[in-house]
């Protein structure tokens, strides 16, 4: 089996490089530069992500597309027209890749989605499930929602097979954005008036755990044609959350418990709504669909995946 990698210079994409190659799996990397691809073997260099861009040499005597590539969320966006930049590169971008794909005659097609196309939160007690109807509330989101419907379409039609992972929070060794800031806090420890926070429920996954559903769904029969959603399987809430993280990099835990009504009315008023609903509120994911279809079983512990993000930052 050979594997074409897209995005190999992320985040995710780097963990997923260096799991295939340590499993002996063929696998081609796609960097946007010579710069990034420089001393890893059998790489592509394919500069952009668009409707132009041409794949024909990289997917070359492919098996399995994992197309990790994409234009990320981001906090403070600064196009003009961020829905139009998002459908540019994850759309269109998406769809020419697949379409191209599928000429070659590759046979499985892996997206990694977001769970931002099923939602922001969730209510207490009701998880996100795969089967779902899409419910994205933001211009990422809404790009990726549209990249998967386009890509059932497209697959349907071309005869490829088609698999769609949205993964929660993403953590690990290197992890940028809100859980690293919670990192820095901890680290410092300093007093975060978070230690009421206990009702509700988060779902993370770690970084290896949600590179070790990517190759378990490039090869497993039954993964074809299906969409996942992927976490840790371990729920927790923002102050337990904050207590593992102390845990793993062995500093106090000091939270103060400020009541969660005080603390959505101070967000209210400084306008952080968006913050405040990230620290109080829940979105669970349900990943029974992983195990009894897959028999999947997230192989790493929330704890154990810290305590790697602890070394690592040593």
């Amino acid at each position: 089996m050979t594997v074409l990698l897209t995005g190999a210079s992320g985040f995710v994409g780097q963990a997923a490089l260096q799991a295939l190659q340590l499993r002996g799996v063929a696998v081609r990397p796609v960097f946007r530069s010579a710069g990034q691809a420089r001393g890893v073997a059998g790489t592509a260099v394919v500069s952009g992500l668009d409707a132009d861009t041409v794949w024909s040499a990289a997917l070359q005597d492919v098996d399995v597309v994992v197309h990790a590539a994409a234009r990320a969320h981001i906090m403070r966006d600064e196009a003009l027209d961020p829905l139009a930049e998002y459908r540019r590169v994850n759309v269109q971008g998406t769809l020419h890749l697949a379409r191209q794909a599928a000429a070659a005659g590759v046979r499985r097609f892996v997206f990694i989605s977001s769970i931002k196309v099923n939602g922001e939160g969730t209510q207490p007690g009701r998880a996100f499930t795969a089967d779902d109807a899409p419910a994205p509330e933001d211009a990422y989101g809404l790009s990726k929602a549209e990249a998967e419907a386009g890509l059932r379409e497209l697959c349907r039609a071309a005869g490829m097979e088609l698999t769609i992972i949205r993964p929660v929070l993403v953590y690990g060794p290197g992890v940028k954005g809100n859980l690293a800031s919670m990192l820095r806090w901890v680290r410092r420890a300093l007093p975060l008036p978070l230690g009421a926070v206990t009702d509700n429920r988060r779902s993370l996954v770690a970084l290896d755990n949600l590179v070790d559903f990517m190759l378990v769904c490039m090869e497993h029969p039954q993964a074809a044609n299906q969409v996942f959603l992927v976490s840790d399987g371990e729920d927790v809430s923002t102050a337990q959350l904050l207590r593992n993280m102390a845990a793993a990099l062995q500093c106090p835990s000091r939270l103060l418990p400020v009541p969660v009504g005080l603390l959505r009315l101070g967000a209210r008023l400084l306008g952080k709504q968006a913050v405040a609903q990230r620290l109080l509120g829940s979105l669970q994911v349900d990943i029974t669909k992983n195990r009894k279809l897959l028999g999947w079983t997230p192989p790493v512990t929330m704890q154990a995946a810290l305590q790697k993000m602890k070394k690592a930052d040593a």
